[in-house]
């Protein structure tokens, strides 16, 4: 053939050879092949739907799942309950504060700014501390950690060093107050009788915390407290007119 010839026959090639073959379907082929290269899924039998295959995926998944596994075990102890048995025996037992119960620490601060020189913090963490007092010392750790548990109005834990911190700043107002409340009974500022008025003041008060504490105390028992009150408060006045003549 000629070199146009031989040229011609070279183009009809490369024509026939860039054309896109579509293969159809017989019915002797077991699949359809699409012009992509992928394969469709099988067919699904009649009668019967594919989401029982797919339960079946998920309910093997779900066993093979540790979480699922892990759930549905009995006896495993959920990591929340376990903390809860972290508390000690003793905090869990303790009820001293258990009538003030759903009680607002603002509310009971602002009942015991109005008629003492403490706050709530420093009451409730004070009777912690002699309720929590060993051999050694008092558990200032124990009643930090478990404080929201032992005090209902308080919300928070503290740490050993600001148990210690409430605890003398509750010391430095007894003694502050008690200096000041001797020296207004020596110094013969109040009468008699207006200084026993100002110990019935001061035992009522005294008395409803204790009972607010939990302190059953009968009515025997106050009028007998209040009495020997009355009594060495009476001894005080005397006994400072005493010295007061002495000294002029």
């Amino acid at each position: 053939m000629n070199e146009d010839g031989s040229r011609m026959e070279s183009d009809d090639a490369d024509s026939d050879s860039s054309e896109t073959t579509t293969v159809e379907a017989t019915d002797d082929d077991p699949e359809t092949v699409d012009i992509d290269g992928t394969t469709p899924d099988l067919e699904t039998p009649a009668g019967e739907s594919r989401d029982g295959a797919d339960e079946g995926r998920d309910a093997a998944d779900e066993a093979d799942d540790p979480a699922s596994v892990e759930q549905s075990m009995p006896g495993v102890p959920d990591p929340d309950e376990a903390d809860g048995n972290d508390v000690p025996t003793d905090v869990q037992k303790y009820a001293r504060f258990q009538k003030m119960d759903g009680a607002q620490y603002d509310r009971v601060n602002e009942f015991l700014r109005d008629r003492t020189y403490i706050t709530a913090r420093e009451w409730a963490i004070a009777r912690l501390c002699s309720d929590f007092r060993t051999e050694t010392g008092v558990e200032m750790t124990k009643i930090g950690e478990n404080l929201p548990e032992l005090v209902p109005f308080m919300t928070d834990t503290y740490t050993p060093q600001a148990v210690n911190q409430a605890r003398s700043s509750f010391e430095d107002k007894i003694r502050t107050a008690g200096a000041t409340f001797l020296y207004g009974a020596m110094c013969d500022f109040f009468t008699a009788e207006e200084l026993d008025d100002v110990m019935y003041e001061a035992t009522e008060v005294a008395k409803f915390l204790l009972e607010v504490e939990g302190v059953d105390l009968s009515v025997e028992e106050e009028l007998e407290a209040e009495e020997r009150i009355s009594t060495v408060m009476r001894d005080v006045r005397d006994a400072s007119q005493e010295l007061r003549e002495d000294e002029a």
